[in-house]
């Protein structure tokens, strides 16, 4: 069946803002001041604090066993095997020995199987959050693990290294739990996703540039601050040369061949995702061939293969923080509680929209948070979400956190019994181990090819936070790459788009007429629009814009005018002063003339001091006067306006500002609107503003905006609403309402 099109037609009043309030009766609604429910204190608010606070009262109860606890089991499996090498690898990154990359992997997954909102992430060590934990153990505690034998010094060395790692963990943990109870989940917005993709691709290059020495072999001094990362290649490619030809080669083999095999594995697992119930665990069957070979070849001995070494068994006693190193590690606390919140809530995101549940971004903050305060008093570093593990934990059948329980729970077991097991691994495994997991995030070079294509501001903003942090190093890199990318924002908010908009034929609809061919010009009426708010950055801009637009030259008449005006005041003073000389030259005249005929001989005075005062008149003057006269006695004619100074008019007589794009005002907009109203006012064109949302509206009445000469007859509902009085009403405004037919 055929659909018939239906005109919309629909009459109604003519309504400015005063009319519209009137009619809708704004402001009566009642207000609700939400920090009145924040001070409320009751049974019920307190039970819906706990609920908020400790998402796990809420889901556990409703946990549905016969459906996902198998799955969550073999998840939680999956994941632990993955953790298990990268949890030692990771620790590498951060500086650290190799057995607190399995505390990391323990305390904080546990503490957010309580905490946490999703039920995919998977939180842990991750390579980025590792590699800004080594940058600051470098700077602040280094030389420990760079010595080929164990000793005294080595130790103190590690000891330094492990108090400042989780002094940073307890910092960036209180850091996220403050934010998160302040609701300001917020702020990891002004991380865009170009520049968390850069920051992590330019992250990525780092950790594969720090385990060059592992895969190598080579010894190297410890760099950090700006340009470290070309400090160490340029060492690298100075001490590759003077290396032991068979302990690099033995070290090169090892790291081939384990990077190799765990290439392998991961494209074996990617053609046979479908049949296997889980995947191939690679790494861990990595681990266990390299251990096994290492210790029954003798690499350590050997061919002084560097290995992980001796791995206590068992767990650590809490530990408080070292308070004095606060004032150190403040700021690069905060940029590793944002790094790694906006990851975490970036995959979070990702899982939950695939599987239609909520996650909250607040109670995110004080989850992480909490894993990493309680684990840094635990002596773990710094963790965040692993992307890989969360594939893998969604991808074998996990449904909550109770994945993740499991997964710790493993790891546990790892640390308690089995982690001695270990100690013969080579070090050069692991480093393949770190790098083969690079490779997604290594892949996000394609961006640049992508981002060319798309948006070249966001190639500009992942150019320069990827620059940035390899040149800067990961901290202060992140500071610039936010700093640029606000600053970007500024830029492009002050050269927003600027247009005259025109009616589309036989609708209500105005469009830029510059890219609509339909869309006409209102005789008479120019309507102005920017496609971003004003405010003190662009406000010049903006009239610059408009006055450019508008095709007048608004200053330069306004100029002529105000010189035509002056002109005409001095005339008219210059007349009044010689009316005064010619009534004081009568009065002199008058009192020392003589004559019997008073009348008669007054008569002939006059007349004859008119005569002499007009030859003492110029021509020009004459002129002047005479011009000043025919002024006066025609007072009908208004003088001051452009028509009678002789200046162009301009073509249109009304001037609409659509301020609809208008999110808010500050003082600097309302006095350039101010004297937009002025200015054209001057040329003599009204201006009329529409489509102003209640905000701004307030925020106008707030600054005084509205006066006896701009009143709120010169708002209007709707564009349409202003064009159409300013075609009924081409000068002030009345009170009457008009009818207006919208199609």
């Amino acid at each position: 069946m055929e659909l018939r099109k239906r005109d919309y037609h629909m009459e109604r009043p003519l309504l400015n803002q005063e009319q519209l309030e009137e009619l809708g009766h704004w402001g009566s609604a009642p207000r609700t001041h939400q920090w009145r429910t924040w001070l409320q204190c009751s049974r019920a608010r307190a039970h819906a604090l706990l609920l908020q606070h400790l998402p796990i009262l809420v889901w556990l109860p409703r946990y549905p066993v016969r459906d996902w606890l198998l799955g969550d089991l073999l998840s939680g499996l999956s994941v632990a095997i993955m953790q298990l090498p990268q949890g030692l690898a990771y620790a590498l990154l951060a500086g650290l020995p190799p057995v607190f990359g399995l505390y990391s992997s323990f305390y904080p997954v546990f503490i957010y199987f309580l905490f946490g909102t999703s039920r995919h992430i998977s939180v842990g060590t991750f390579a980025v959050m590792s590699v800004m934990v080594g940058s600051v153990t470098e700077s602040l505690a280094p030389q420990a693990l760079n010595d080929s034998t164990i000793n005294e010094t080595a130790r103190d060395g590690d000891a330094a290294r492990v108090q400042v790692a989780s002094t940073l963990s307890v910092l960036v943990g209180l850091f996220q739990v403050g934010l998160g109870l302040v609701h300001f989940g917020f702020v990891v917005t002004y991380l865009s996703e170009p520049l968390v993709r850069g920051y992590t691709t330019a992250a990525a290059v780092q950790v594969f540039v720090s385990q060059l020495k592992y895969v190598f072999g080579l010894h190297l001094s410890s760099h950090s601050g700006p340009l470290s990362l070309i400090y160490t290649v340029l060492e690298v490619c100075w001490k590759l040369p003077q290396s032991k030809v068979g302990t690099m080669v033995s070290t090169m083999v090892t790291a081939a061949v384990a990077g190799v095999v765990l290439v392998l594995v991961k494209l074996l697992n990617d053609k046979l995702q479908q049949q296997l119930p889980m995947p191939i665990p690679g790494e861990l069957l990595t681990l266990i061939g390299a251990t096994s070979i290492s210790y029954g070849v003798g690499l350590k001995h050997r061919f002084e293969v560097d290995v992980v070494g001796n791995i206590p068994t068992g767990l650590v006693p809490p530990v408080a923080p070292n308070s004095q190193l606060f004032s150190k590690l403040m700021g690069s606390a905060f940029a590793i509680a944002l790094v790694g919140f906006a990851i975490a809530i970036s995959l979070g995101k990702i899982f939950a929209l695939r599987h239609g549940y909520r996650v909250d971004s607040n109670q995110e903050l004080v989850a992480l948070g909490l894993s990493n305060l309680i684990g840094g008093i635990f002596q773990c570093f710094p963790v965040s979400c692993s992307m890989s593990r969360s594939l893998v934990q969604e991808s074998t059948g996990g449904n909550s956190q109770v994945a993740g329980a499991v997964s710790s729970l493993f790891i546990l077991l790892i640390i308690v019994k089995l982690g001695e097991l270990f100690r013969c691994l080579p070090k050069a495994v692991l480093a393949a181990i770190v790098i083969v997991n690079l490779k997604g995030m290594l892949g996000q070079l394609s961006d640049v090819c992508s981002l060319w294509k798309a948006n070249r501001a966001d190639l500009l903003i992942w150019l320069v936070t990827f620059m940035a942090t390899i040149l800067l190093n990961l901290d202060l890199g992140l500071v610039a790459a936010v700093i640029f990318s606000l600053l970007l924002v500024v830029v492009r908010t002050q050269r927003p788009h600027y247009s005259i908009l025109g009616q589309v034929p036989d609708t209500d609809i105005y469009r830029d007429v510059a890219e609509y061919s339909e869309a006409k010009e209102v005789p008479g009426v120019k309507v102005f629009r920017s496609s971003a708010t004003v405010y003190f950055a662009n406000a010049e801009f903006y009239s610059d814009a408009l006055k450019q637009r508008c095709g007048v030259d608004v200053d330069l008449l306004i100029s002529q005018k105000k010189k035509l005006l002056k002109k005409q005041e001095q005339l008219k003073l210059k007349q009044l002063q010689r009316d005064k000389k010619l009534q004081k030259q009568a009065a002199s005249s008058k009192d020392t003339s003589v004559s019997i005929n008073v009348n008669s001989s007054l008569e002939d005075m006059r007349s004859n001091n008119v005569e002499d005062c007009k030859a003492m008149v110029s021509p020009e003057d004459r002129m002047e006067d005479a011009t000043a006269s025919g002024q006066e006695d025609s007072k009908a004619l208004d003088v001051s306006t452009l028509k009678a100074l002789g200046l162009p008019q301009p073509d249109f007589h009304s001037l609409i500002l659509d301020l609809s794009a208008l999110s808010f005002v500050d003082t600097v907009c309302l006095k350039s609107l101010k004297n937009i109203f002025r200015d054209f006012r001057e040329i003599e064109v009204e201006v009329y503003m529409a489509a102003c949302h209640s905000p701004v509206i307030s925020q106008l009445e707030a600054g005084h905006f509205f006066d006896a000469s701009v009143t709120k007859k010169h708002l209007f509902a709707s564009v349409h609403d202003a064009v159409t009085f300013a075609l009924q009403h081409p000068r002030p405004v009345p009170d009457s309402p008009v009818s207006v037919t919208r199609l």
